[in-house]
């Protein structure tokens, strides 16, 4: 992990191929019509490539060593779920959970805790039932995070911020750029279901700090 760190560009752009690479964008993907969604929160920064805000300052919480992330606790939409490892397809498309409940860690970027723009995805919703980030909208700035470690340790983020970006004017740099403390970034789909694509328009990305260890 250290030569990730020491390399955050090679990071973005591997990143970039991975999820941009059939505009899947992790947990994006629909087998069938999805249920009529509801409209975005108000709160939500509706971005776009010009208007999108800068990422998310640094904390003054330490970072912490590497360590696989084995549970996510989001309180403010009710979700708790364990967490599996997304890496890569041989094409270098990022894998997507396999069903709507579950929640994955991409595994080529920090683990959540360590320096830098971890990242965690899943679906919106799966076969016409609701997915694990279906409220990931309704997030709102202050509403904390939490993710279990196999080291024991509890990282609990701070939201920043939620942003909603078109999947062709995805600012890659934003929200996998190196940045100097422990970050967290939470991705969906969002927007208008395209029926040609069986795929969302947008993704909802919710920016995060790391604020308290446990």
């Amino acid at each position: 992990m250290a030569n990730r760190r020491s390399h955050p560009r090679q990071f973005i752009l591997r990143l970039a191929g991975a999820v941009l690479g059939l505009g899947l964008l992790t947990g994006c993907s629909a087998a069938e019509p999805p249920p009529a969604q509801k409209p975005v929160n108000p709160s939500i920064d509706a971005a776009s490539p010009t208007a999108a805000t800068s990422p998310t300052a640094a904390t003054s919480t330490s970072a912490l060593p590497a360590s696989i992330p084995t549970r996510l606790r989001i309180p403010a939409i009710n979700v708790d779920s364990g967490l599996m490892a997304l890496g890569l397809h041989a094409d270098g498309t990022m894998e997507v959970p396999p069903d709507g409940r579950s929640v994955g860690w991409y595994t080529e970027a920090p683990t959540p805790g360590e320096r830098g723009p971890a990242v965690l995805a899943a679906h919106v919703d799966w076969k016409h039932e609701k997915g694990a980030f279906y409220d990931l909208r309704e997030l709102k700035a202050g509403d904390d995070v939490t993710v279990e470690r196999k080291d024991g340790i509890r990282a609990t983020f701070r939201v920043s911020r939620v942003a909603q970006y078109p999947k062709d004017k995805f600012p890659t740099d934003d929200v996998y750029g190196d940045v100097e403390g422990s970050q967290l970034r939470l991705i969906t789909c969002g927007g208008d279901f395209n029926p040609d694509a069986k795929s969302y328009r947008d993704n909802i990305v919710v920016y995060a700090d790391l604020v308290k260890t446990a």
